[in-house]
């Protein structure tokens, strides 16, 4: 089965070879279609792009950790798009699902709104795909980034992901999982737990100072409180977690429709009528 491999940190992150081998691994062909800069935060926006008219698109190799590679496409654009124009045949034949990552960084609790990996994935949710988004726990350094580099250990989320990617595509359609591991041997992971969202993701975003230009930020790890119990707790206890997440949609609520519209329409300015 043909199934998109992208990320939101770009065409050039070892965890997208990582993830593509894992899902080749798993008896599927990879398409590997990634932005070819990076868009982490991105969620599931379509643009700013270039020209809203044309997206460039490069062919690219991209290496796999058996050290083999494949041919994969290098996009301006961020994860989400890439999702879309996959669907819409612009890689090829559309594939039949959606797996993202591996994430520099985990994405849980509400991380999960803002990530553009879980992004891609919800995008694809929206054409009948199911999808996976994989991240690694790396931490922040708190210098602004997720330095300084050491390798992650990119094999343990590859390999925990090739052994779910074949279940997700004969899952119901509009399946999506969030998958987060901590960084570390597999020999030394607790194992995989189910886990709720936290009320906070695993790093946070911080205002250090401000001067003419504007403000400066710090991305740290986040060590406030979580629920026991958390995709946050358990991950920082040792355990992969994986959480389901629900599509977007209405909710139900007791809202003043008529106290709303009657003050809508009788405003003598706003050009209602009174029936």
């Amino acid at each position: 089965m043909r199934i998109l491999v992208t990320n939101d940190d770009g065409i050039s992150s070892p965890g997208l070879g990582a993830l593509a081998g894992a899902v080749a691994a798993a008896g599927h062909q990879p398409v590997v279609v990634a932005p070819s800069t990076d868009w982490s935060g991105a969620s599931a926006c379509l643009g700013p792009i270039d020209d809203p008219g044309r997206v460039a698109v490069d062919e690219v190799r991209v290496g796999l950790p058996d050290g083999e590679s494949l041919i994969g496409f290098s996009v301006a654009a961020p994860p989400a798009l890439i999702t879309m124009l996959a669907s819409l045949g612009g890689f090829g034949d559309p594939p039949k699902a959606v797996v993202a990552g591996i994430n520099r960084g985990p994405n849980t609790g509400r991380s999960t709104l803002f990530s553009g990996t879980i992004g891609a994935v919800l995008a694809g949710e929206r054409f009948g795909w199911s999808g996976l988004a994989v991240s690694l726990d790396v931490a922040p350094s708190g210098n602004g980034d997720l330095g300084p580099y050491r390798e992650p250990h990119w094999q343990s989320a590859a390999d925990l992901a090739q052994t779910m990617v074949s279940w997700i595509v004969e899952a119901p359609p509009r399946t999506v999982l969030n998958l987060n591991v901590p960084d570390r041997p597999t020999s030394e992971t607790r194992g995989l737990r189910w886990a709720d969202l936290a009320p906070v993701g695993g790093v946070r975003t911080v205002i250090t100072g401000q001067d003419e230009v504007g403000l400066r930020l710090d991305l740290v790890a986040n060590d406030l409180p979580v629920p026991e119990g958390s995709d946050s707790d358990l991950l920082r206890k040792g355990w992969a977690t994986v959480t389901s997440l629900a599509p977007t949609h209405a909710a139900s609520a007791d809202l003043p429709l008529d106290e709303w519209a009657t003050g809508w329409r009788g405003r003598p300015d706003s050009g209602g009528v009174s029936d």
